[in-house]
């Protein structure tokens, strides 16, 4: 395998430091809290949109996603119209809450319907799930760049974590946004540039690329074929997709806090409806890249699929054109920390902090509480990362934290749909309901994990349903037991005394 020559690293070297010199650079003029976790709530709804998707994009997708199209077909197409279809929901049923009001966080309008440990509970699971989720994925982050450039894993991890965290803990959210922006077309460029060189390189461009695809089925998309259990049926994408869609873009302040520093519902609801369908192209994309390498390889197997990529990029880019694809992976690693980092503080400042140290009316402390925050949070993710390189890839820890958002998106999706569906639910119902969907999402998730189903029911299949039904199984699982918490409250409930009869 080739290496990388001094043109694409001085290539990568000028994308961390001129990403971080710019991040750097907006975050010059905040004055409190609003501005560093908002923004001014004055950003462009398409920068918004574009900070979404960036966002939502890790350098996971970036490599796995070809790596999907060589080793079957184009199936991700379904879960990404089941995307778009979730965002128009949610676009739909929780922005305006969210615009009702200044609130500053996703779990503030918990608090507006239920009261404040609903919000703190909510918040809490939030910060878990993205602790857990967000360091091993920095680890995983790790790998391809280990593979392409030959840094060891702990470097690998702290080139990407600390760049990040300069621009985000003086830029704020507003240096986030923007730098997604840069981040997103370069790694856009970054796939539209190796699909170039794929069309030059397979004899007959497009034409060979389709005569090797077609006799594989490589082209295909739909798979009304299927069931619960299949990640490709094309239910499981539609149905199961726009579920996990209006859990993560609806409930999850990763994405909630961008669509919350748009001027307005309007922009808003636009920004989130235009990144569903920048994803459908985004996916078409490098799903694409994926047929296209098919075709280069002619099929051969590989020790892993995620391999493929990394090793056209070294072993076919020209000088120069690697160190922009490697700066694309990078971009795509650094813009879901950054939003990490700025996420997890401000949900810690405002939903935690602010209220205990009765601060909520102090913008300026809380500009400080949430930069200190920020650093604490670096600290977390970038060591969280570093020992899950102590484990292998597919050990229990990781794969829990690479999987934990699919049993804990049902609960949080379905506090927020018990309140608009059940007027007469209250707190006591949100959190038990939230609690009891969590629990038993993890249980089903554990059992199907580590195969206890056929253990406990002899002849019952590994896997009964894909972890992609899960925000939908958690949702309803989270009202039902918000309901009937809240019916049995009023069946208990003492009757009110009768009225003393009036004196003769």
């Amino acid at each position: 395998m080739n290496t990388l020559t001094p043109l694409d690293l001085a290539v990568v070297a000028a994308y961390l430091a001129g990403v971080t010199a710019l991040g750097t650079w907006l975050g010059r003029r905040q004055k409190d809290a609003r501005d560093y976790f908002l923004g001014g709530r004055a950003i462009p709804w398409w920068a918004v949109c574009f900070s979404v998707v960036a966002t939502e994009t890790s350098a996971l997708t970036f490599i796995s996603v070809p790596a999907t199209a060589y080793a079957g077909d184009l199936w991700m197409l379904q879960l990404a119209l089941g995307y778009l279809a979730g965002r128009i929901a949610i676009a739909a049923l929780l922005l305006p809450g969210y615009f009702r009001g200044e609130l500053a966080t996703a779990y503030a309008l918990l608090e507006t319907r239920f009261g404040l440990p609903t919000r703190r509970f909510a918040s809490t699971i939030f910060m878990v799930t993205r602790a857990f989720a967000d360091s091993v994925r920095i680890f995983a982050t790790a790998i391809p760049i280990k593979l392409v450039t030959g840094l060891p894993y702990t470097e690998a991890i702290l080139l990407t974590g600390l760049f990040t965290l300069v621009y985000t803990y003086y830029g704020g959210l507003r240096a986030v946004v923007w730098v997604d922006v840069v981040q997103m077309f370069i790694y856009l460029l970054g796939g539209v540039a190796a699909l170039a060189v794929l069309l030059d390189a397979v004899p007959g461009g497009w034409q060979g690329i389709l005569d090797a695809a077609r006799p594989a089925e490589k082209l295909r998309v739909f798979h009304p074929e299927g069931g619960f259990a299949s990640t490709r049926w094309l239910w499981t994408g539609l149905v199961g997709g726009a579920f996990l869609s209006m859990a993560s873009h609806g409930v999850d302040h990763l994405i909630v806090q961008r669509l919350l520093a748009a001027p307005s519902l309007r922009d808003a609801q636009r920004a989130l409806v235009t990144s569903g369908v920048i994803v459908i192209a985004q996916f078409a994309l490098f799903l694409l890249v994926g047929v296209a390498l098919f075709a280069h390889y002619g099929g051969r197997n590989f020790t892993t699929p995620d391999e493929i990529f990394p090793r056209f990029i070294l072993e076919r880019l020209p000088a120069g054109l690697a160190g922009l694809v490697i700066a694309g992976i990078l971009a795509a690693a650094m813009s879901t920390v950054a939003s990490s980092l700025n996420s997890l503080a401000s949900a810690t400042t405002h939903d935690l902090y602010a209220p205990l140290a009765h601060r909520t009316d102090d913008p300026h402390h809380l500009l400080r509480a949430g930069k200190a925050f920020t650093l604490l949070w670096a600290a977390i993710l970038i060591g969280g990362a570093i020992l899950f390189q102590l484990a292998s890839q597919g050990t229990p820890i990781v794969v829990l934290a690479l999987q934990i958002a699919s049993f804990t998106y049902g609960g949080l999706l379905g506090g927020f749909l018990l309140g608009l569906l059940d007027r007469r639910a209250a707190q006591t119902d949100a959190i038990l309901g939230m609690g009891t969907a969590i629990l038993l999402m993890t249980t089903l998730w554990a059992a199907q994990q580590f195969r206890w189903l056929p253990t406990l029911l002899p002849g019952a299949p590994e896997r009964i349903v894909d972890t992609l039904w899960f925000a939908l199984i958690g949702s309803l699982l989270t009202v039902a037991a918000g309901t009937a918490s809240r019916r049995i409250r009023t069946a208990l409930r003492p009757a009110p005394a009768p009225a003393a009869a009036p004196p003769e």
